[in-house]
């Protein structure tokens, strides 16, 4: 059995589990149990805090976990990371007061800054040249500024709402994170087959999420264009419809390139087009 370690709350957490239901393995949850076993899968589920998880699969009482990168990174186990997972993305950047001027890294030279996250901060203020007092606290990063302990700040960002609200603004971007799936370096050859099944069924699920399947109907005389523009996984599927020099078209495109496509389909004479999510996708 693998033992994966999530966050216990949060919207890392949220989205942890909907993609362990999405591949097709079931458990039941509750915000109030620290561990869950799958009904259908070798797996079971621990709930940590995120700070915990890197440190917990290094030491090998969770084999596998899932976490943001700015955590494990954070944290001094990069080489733990197994693949990315495409959600939960987010920034670590750095913030001052609105009304401050601030022209370049440079300006931070012996200024106060607070962060959670001292080690990421001080490589980047290290590689720029930029020598700084760094206050490390959790939490409320951002009233820093406002009670007089900094001047500036480092945290994780989204939208950038929170800053917004606290009177600061975005000035330098220090490390990009999204979710990764880390294994711990000594897993058994069943385990590490297991992990490689796990891997196979998360990585149709995303495929699925970035692809869309798109059917359309077609001139004869305008397929090669439409082949160029929709080569599918290997080649379109062209089927002819029961109007003489017409055919239907079949393909799958990727979600980031759609509208492009759907507009130049439509440019050499498709019409009908329909699109549908996919659910899983093997390639």
């Amino acid at each position: 059995m693998l033992r994966l370690a999530i966050q216990k709350s949060g919207r890392l957490s949220e989205d942890s589990l909907a993609l362990i239901r999405e591949c097709g393995i079931n458990f039941i949850s509750s915000s109030y149990k620290l561990k869950t076993e799958a009904t259908n899968f070798p797996l079971e589920i621990l709930f940590l805090r995120d700070d915990d998880i890197p440190g917990y699969v290094q030491d090998g009482v969770a084999d596998l976990g899932i976490v943001g990168q700015n955590v494990l990174v954070e944290a001094g186990y990069p080489n733990l990371e197994v693949e990315t997972l495409g959600f939960s993305k987010c920034r670590l950047s750095l913030a001052v007061p609105r009304a401050e001027a601030y022209s370049s890294i440079e300006t931070l030279q012996g200024k106060n800054i607070a962060t959670s996250y001292p080690n990421i901060l001080g490589r980047y203020l290290a590689e720029n040249g930029v020598q700084a007092n760094l206050h490390t606290i959790s939490g409320s990063v951002e009233i820093a500024p406002s009670i007089g302990l900094a001047e500036a700040i480092c945290d994780i960002v989204s939208s950038g709402s929170t800053l917004l609200g606290n009177g600061l603004r975005e000035v330098e971007t220090v490390f990009r994170s999204e979710a990764v799936l880390i294994a711990q370096p000594n897993l058994s050859a069943e385990q590490a087959d297991l992990l490689a099944q796990l891997q196979f069924r998360m990585q149709a699920v995303r495929r699925a999420k970035r692809s869309k399947y798109i059917l359309l109907n077609a001139p004869i005389a305008a397929l090669d264009e439409v082949r160029r523009l929709l080569p599918g996984i290997k080649s379109p599927t062209v089927t002819p419809l029961a109007e003489a020099g017409w055919v239907s078209v079949q393909s799958v495109v990727q979600e980031d390139d759609f509208w492009h496509i759907t507009s130049q389909l439509k440019a050499v004479g498709a019409e009908g087009i329909l699109v549908l999510p996919i659910e899983k996708m093997i390639a």
